[in-house]
């Protein structure tokens, strides 16, 4: 089983002090094989701002991965967005747009889906998308999917979806992604595809703000994800009382028409309690205190 933590727009230059180190913590006690962050990193692309989110990844202890987010450009700096868009999070954050981490048991592909000539909505590049798919088709274990703009959306969001996503997450689907995981609206929402003529192939799971005082009716949170090839245990953790705690946890598994819930096993008995979740075996401190 492999376990992914997915955080997203840190908005570092608006971001909540207080919330720093109890996310530091969560994330560090959940022992995620992979921390998957969807960009996003800083509020405005300053200097400073990049140099507190290299900060912030170099306290985690698993490996992580990233893309840029549209806040990661610069917006008042008009040289530096349209002639060097990404100079700054290249070298602080990652050299590379198209990102990948690989093991035997899942593969995560990166997308960079910013727009420099638009002030939020993304778009899908279709070269690096290609690029995605040759990574993806045929690999073993897991296929993960990570891009900042989500490709789905509910119709209540004001932001425009990004351009090309309903063909970007048809393309995916028939080379083999299993779970995309996305931010941008600083709201949670974890479910197949449904608007696409191959939703059901994969999920999709959007997080809010990890640390960002802009908080858009819900709390800032993460997700922790235990993944086969073919289950996926989703659980929510939210920042309550000055640590990130359980919020939730939706089951879901992949047969023959995709995707399908199968229950969510909150409790209420468990929903306040802070701390991560074991899978295949691994213990958590909190887990260790609840048992003794």
């Amino acid at each position: 089983m492999t376990r992914i933590a997915h955080i997203s727009d840190l908005h570092f230059g608006r971001s909540d002090p207080e919330l720093l180190a109890p996310l530091v913590e969560a994330l560090n006690e959940a022992q995620p094989d992979l921390v998957a962050v969807t960009g996003d990193f800083t509020q405005r692309a300053r200097r400073g701002q990049y140099r507190d989110a290299r900060a912030f990844l170099d306290q985690l202890d698993a490996p992580w991965l990233s893309v840029p987010g549209n806040h990661d450009v610069s917006l008042d700096n008009l040289w530096l967005r349209f002639m060097r868009p990404y100079a700054r999070y290249r070298k602080h954050i990652a050299s590379d747009l198209l990102t990948v981490h690989e093991t035997d048991d899942f593969i995560a592909v990166g997308l960079n889906t910013v727009d420099r000539f638009r002030v939020q909505r993304g778009k899908v590049r279709w070269m690096q998308l290609r690029q995605a798919c040759n990574l993806l088709t045929d690999a073993p274990g897991v296929r993960v999917v990570l891009a900042h703009h989500p490709f789905e959306q509910d119709a209540d969001v004001a932001k425009s979806l990004m351009k090309g996503a309903e063909a970007g997450i048809e393309q995916l689907a028939e080379c083999g992604a299993q779970v995309v995981l996305s931010g941008h609206l600083h709201r949670w929402r974890t479910e197949p595809f449904l608007s696409s003529k191959f939703g059901r192939q994969i999920l999709q799971v959007h997080v809010g703000t990890g640390l960002s005082t802009r908080l858009r009716g819900q709390e800032n949170d993460f997700a922790l994800l235990d993944l086969t090839i073919h289950t996926a245990d989703v659980t929510r953790m939210v920042a309550r009382g000055g640590r990130f705690a359980f919020a939730g946890r939706r089951t879901f598994r992949f047969g023959d028409g995709g995707w399908r819930e199968t229950g969510d096993q909150a409790t209420a008995g468990t929903a306040s309690k802070a701390g991560s979740f074991s899978s295949e075996g691994r213990e958590t401190p909190l887990e260790k205190e609840t048992m003794s």
